[in-house]
């Protein structure tokens, strides 16, 4: 049993997580319920649909991380809840549900950014990564490029981001047009394992700065498959995918040498478990792939960094769709 615990929540796409980090940065428990089995059939994530299944599953999650966490809530010491970006039926969820355990118990609530979260799941043992170091924030909703100076969060410095898609929703509008199931960054990664890589002469933008765009690239693929046609579109379908994640993690992991010169690299986010990212930059330190996905470790985790609330004045907080 260890005391000083962190109850993370994390609820603001469709996983729904806990997870509890004691103040050294040790993950004891780490629990996610995804639902990628039910948004499949609709080929992305439903809002309303998330929200509920959020409903359901809050509670269970909580009791089951404390159970595998081999604690009980007299051993937590805050609660950290992300409160944006993201759906803001699904973050008032687990806002919600975090608000009333730090009341009931008379804990401190700590707000965290998720983006902060995916940067933070580096700051975890045995990783424990030190800054500074130039960050590639790269997920279904976000594409960044962070300069990182220290553990908070206030004095982390955008360098660059997408003018359009994020990456990983660049892969999954890449799977819908290849007729690939969901979520399509992973269907993606597992085809273009069967493929040349070469195949395709897809576009990489290039900007000024640091910036990113996919939607030149969304469109290539677009025309590609409808001049090929749906026999040789089939036929022809893990060189598909295997140039157009070519081209994907060129633009990222280019961009992110260009941006980091010298220094260290470090990758988080749902793309950073791609496996032609992790082998195109082979210097870079990944997040674990348990933690690239959204889950509830990278938000104690950045609670550990991050104000706390204290009754009553957490009970005004509000959640946030886009970043603050």
């Amino acid at each position: 049993m260890v005391s000083g615990l962190i109850l993370g929540l994390e609820t603001s796409c469709d996983e729904t997580a806990a997870a509890l980090v004691t103040p050294d940065g040790v993950l004891k428990a780490n629990i996610v319920a995804s639902q990628a089995d039910l948004h499949a059939r609709y080929g992305g994530v439903v809002p309303e649909i998330a929200s509920r299944r959020h409903l359901e599953l809050v509670s269970p999650v909580i009791e089951e991380t404390l159970a595998a966490g081999g604690a009980t809530l007299d051993d937590v010491d805050a609660i950290a809840v992300t409160a944006g970006p993201g759906l803001i039926g699904a973050l008032l969820v687990g806002l919600s549900a975090a608000k009333a355990l730090a009341w009931s118990r008379g804990l401190p609530l700590i707000p965290v950014e998720h983006l902060h979260g995916h940067v933070a799941s580096l700051y975890l043992q045995p990783t424990d990564l030190q800054p500074p170091f130039t960050c590639l924030l790269a997920s279904g909703g976000h594409t960044l490029l962070l300069d990182v100076p220290d553990r908070g969060w206030e004095h982390v410095r955008i360098l660059g981001r997408t003018l359009d898609d994020a990456a990983g929703e660049a892969f999954d509008k890449g799977a819908r047009l290849l007729g690939l199931g969901y979520p399509g960054g992973a269907e993606i990664d597992r085809l273009a394992k069967h493929g040349d890589p070469e195949a395709f002469a897809f576009p990489v933008a290039r900007l000024a700065g640091f910036d990113f765009s996919f939607s030149g690239l969304k469109t290539a693929l677009l025309y590609t498959v409808r001049d090929l046609g749906p026999d040789a579109t089939e036929e022809r379908k893990a060189d598909l995918a295997a140039s157009y994640q070519h081209a994907i993690v060129r633009a990222l992991s280019e961009r992110v040498r260009e941006a980091a010169g010298d220094g260290p690299i470090a990758i988080v986010g749902g793309v950073a478990a791609n496996s032609a990212l992790r082998a195109a930059l082979p210097e870079a330190v990944a997040a674990p792939l348990a933690l690239c996905t959204d889950n509830a470790a990278m938000i104690a985790s950045a609670g550990r960094y991050s104000p706390r609330l204290s009754s009553p004045a957490f009970l005004g907080l509000d959640a946030h769709s886009q970043s603050l």
